[in-house]
């Protein structure tokens, strides 16, 4: 099954748009690492992304295209989930949300997993925009070689 240029290119613009998204929530946990009261009551919980396979939207519809739809396939962010372990319990009966024991909640986030969630999307995003120039580049040549 050959791909051309315009597939590829949308392959990897789903994966560019699926990890921005991934960055994002991996951003957000990590600035509420230390939220402890949040308006929905309680501390900030995780969230992570969950992504899934989806068919490439073609630019026009013919029988080809139509045949190829159900094999070619990018990917997409299904949803945004909460984390549902445990939150961290920590022994500071000076903080305002202690309880009566002086213990207080904090988010379920660890730094290092989010740290390497985040070099691991990084690395995707990178490998996506480089598959994008390689094929400028393989287009620009295919346009120097028909003139």
């Amino acid at each position: 099954m050959p791909l051309d240029f315009m597939t590829a290119l949308d392959i990897a613009a789903s994966g560019l748009s699926a990890q921005r998204i991934n960055l994002n929530v991996i951003s957000m946990n990590l600035a509420n690492i230390n939220t402890t009261r949040t308006p929905e009551g309680g501390p900030y919980r995780r969230k992570e992304v969950i992504f899934r396979a989806a068919p490439i939207k073609w630019p026009f519809d013919n029988l080809m295209r139509s045949e190829l739809e159900s094999q070619v396939k990018g990917v997409k962010v299904n949803r945004i989930v909460e984390d549902n372990t445990p939150f961290r319990r920590v022994y500071d009966p000076g903080n305002p949300d202690a309880d009566k024991d002086g213990y207080v909640l904090y988010p379920n986030i660890n730094v290092v997993e989010e740290m390497a969630n985040m070099l691991t999307s990084l690395r995707s995003y990178e490998a996506n925009l480089s598959t994008i120039s390689s094929i400028k580049t393989m287009l620009s040549q295919a346009l120097q070689i028909a003139r």
